[in-house]
């Protein structure tokens, strides 16, 4: 995990809206002329001839603007320039006025997204984002990407504006289109499961691990073939792994605007994220060749193929409710049994509230309120409204069952009250803290030496691991759980040396 409701696109060409949308769409995709890469002549000629399908028919002052500039202008990728960025050098009359005509229409404008066609998966039209919101039109995407080599992935959810999170927006690429799933309209999306379930497509990521999580989890899905540009960029020593980050260090793109704070469950969407859902996936087929180049020359390739495999292969666990979470509220140590009882009440109640309200808990009650409450044990809500946080909103919405939740606790006999769970603190014996201490001191000067992190190359959980197992040889070493391959043929005589083995 790692960077949130549109409509289906026939509904969106209904009543008066049909030509403002259409004008807006139009303006959108003409000021956005320009990819990564400027599309030649030939492209040009082929979307001329097979020109995109949209929601409803094009119009207004941004059709007049191009044809003022020239007709072969009129079809070309809805994605922004990465390379020169939001104003780059390379400028043209006809973007300008067109874009100066965008953004003179209405915020509540379609997004500017074709309505999806079976197209030549060759053609370059393809590379403007495709709206998926019907089983048709899902199915026929499915066909498409479990045909292509590799598919990019990525997924926005709404876990800041909703309670429990949802999937809002699923963005999937091949290196000729980018298809934007909305998962809102379709609560089934099993059709897409069978594509990735083999050894091809590769399914690029990045920083994955809470994306693949959730499809696991939610919708059934499996992996086999993974690439996690993250773990790749590990791999070649990189330290800052965000996405913006690698792209501007490997490949001079500039992203869009972070979107990753919008409730990404309203609709329509907003052309910005649109521009910023399609830019998380569609390069980062040349980061993983840019990546795959630089661990090839480095001997780390199989190294990273192994995490990703591991992370493909993680099983994730069916959520449930931990009736002692509230103990993780910072603070709740320091109170007592009594205290400890106000809190979980009122934890049990925030839960309680949020979901009924849809709303993430933290947009309840924050956690230093409830703190605040279990001190104090208020009986009434004048009692209530005397401590910090707890304002005249708070008051009126749930001041009454604040109160409640804190009698119940108050009115619990002493015997039922809840306790700090009393964890034994293992006492690590000298050998193994000495073999801590030695595998440590290795790892320091390795990391100097490769250019990995300490983190990357043996984790503390691992460092733990070994010197506890205490291996001999390199097939013990590699037997510790979490070791890997990789670990045991590069730095296995080493770290056997470390430990004083043979």
């Amino acid at each position: 995990m790692g960077r949130a409701r549109v409509g289906d696109a026939s509904r969106l060409a209904v009543g008066a809206r049909r030509q403002s949308l259409g004008r807006v769409g139009d303006a959108r995709q003409g000021s956005e002329t320009v990819s990564h890469r400027r599309v030649g002549a030939l492209s040009a000629r082929r979307a001329d001839a097979n020109p995109p399908v949209r929601a409803q028919p094009s119009g207004g002052a941004p059709q007049r603007a191009r044809r003022a500039c020239g007709a072969r202008r009129a079809h070309r990728p809805l994605a922004r320039a990465r390379d020169g960025g939001r104003h780059g050098a390379r400028r043209d009359p006809c973007q300008r006025a067109v874009r100066d005509h965008a953004r003179r229409e209405p915020r509540a404008a379609a997004p500017p997204l074709r309505a999806h066609r079976a197209l030549d998966p060759r053609s370059p039209a393809l590379s403007a984002p495709v709206w998926i919101a019907d089983a048709a039109a899902l199915a026929a995407t499915a066909r498409t990407l479990a045909a292509a080599a590799e598919v990019a992935l990525d997924t926005e959810g709404d876990s800041l504006h909703h309670y429990p999170e949802r999937l809002a927006l699923m963005q999937l690429a091949t290196p000729v289109g980018v298809w934007l799933i909305d998962p809102l309209a379709l609560p089934d999306l099993t059709p897409l499961v069978p594509v990735f379930a083999g050894q091809s497509p590769v399914v690029v990521v990045h920083a994955g691990d809470n994306d693949l999580s959730h499809l696991k989890r939610r919708y059934g899905f499996a992996f086999r073939s993974i690439f996690d540009t993250s773990i790749a960029a590990r791999f070649v020593g990189a330290t800052s792994l965000g996405l913006d980050t690698l792209l501007e260090t490997w490949l001079g793109v500039t992203l869009p605007p972070s979107r990753q704070r919008d409730d990404w469950s309203v609709r329509p969407l907003a052309p910005g994220q649109i521009d910023y859902a399609a830019a998380d996936v569609r390069h980062l087929f040349a980061l993983k060749e840019r990546l795959t180049q630089e661990l090839g020359a480095r001997g780390r390739l199989a190294w990273m193929e192994e995490e990703c495999a591991a992370l493909a292969a993680q099983i994730v666990p069916e959520r449930v409710v931990d009736p002692d979470a509230y103990l993780g509220v910072k603070g709740a140590r320091e109170l007592s049994p009594r205290g400890l009882a106000i809190l979980r009440e009122l934890w049990a109640l925030r839960e309680s509230l949020a979901r009924a309200a849809d709303r993430p808990p933290f947009k309840i009650l924050s956690e230093d309120i409830l703190l605040a409450i279990a001190r104090a044990a208020p009986r009434d809500t004048a009692s209530l409204a005397t401590l910090p946080g707890v304002t005249s909103r708070v008051l009126s919405r749930w001041g009454q069952p604040l109160a409640v939740a804190v009698e119940r606790a108050l009115a619990l006999r002493e015997a039922n009250l809840p306790q700090w769970p009393q964890r034994p603190r293992a006492r690590i014996p000298g050998s193994v803290s000495r073999r801590i201490e030695a595998l440590r001191k290795w790892r320091a000067g390795a990391t100097q030496r490769i250019g990995l992190e300490p983190g990357v190359l043996l984790p503390n959980r691992l460092i733990g691991q070994i010197a506890e197992a205490a291996p001999r040889t390199i097939e013990q070493l590699a037997g510790v759980d979490g070791v890997r391959r990789w670990r045991a043929e590069a730095f296995g005589a080493e770290i056997i040396a470390a430990l004083g083995g043979p």
